[in-house]
């Protein structure tokens, strides 16, 4: 298996992982999933081109250097910020959490998708 296929078997895994959590309740968990998927399938597309992987979860630098659509980009600074609502305890409560979870997870579905049309072409 080539390496970037490892990385688009993961960011999948971590998309199911997502969804598994928001349809469980675990909003939070959903949350944390979300951005990790985006930031796999990106990073596999970067392989497949024979770009240099770099050390980073901003996921707007990677949509970027991927050549990934507005759209996605915008997605990507969306999923950046959402660690903020999760990593850490201690911090506020954020209303509409689930509606929040909802909103990553299709920003993640997006990005995987077009990641995976991406590495077919």
């Amino acid at each position: 298996m080539a390496e970037f296929q490892a990385w688009i078997k993961k960011a999948k895994e971590d998309l199911a992982a997502a969804r598994f959590n928001m349809e469980g309740g675990f909003h939070d968990v959903s949350i944390f999933f979300s951005p990790q998927a985006a930031e796999k399938a990106l990073k596999a597309l970067l392989l497949k081109e024979g770009k240099e992987l770099i050390k980073t979860h901003d996921l707007v630098t990677l949509a970027t250097i991927a050549d990934a659509p507005a759209e996605l980009i915008e997605h990507a600074k969306a999923l950046t910020l959402a660690y903020t609502y999760t990593r850490y305890p201690g911090l506020p409560q954020i209303k509409g959490l689930r509606q929040k979870a909802e909103i990553f997870l299709n920003y993640a579905e997006d990005v995987v998708k077009w990641t995976e049309k991406s590495l077919r072409g």
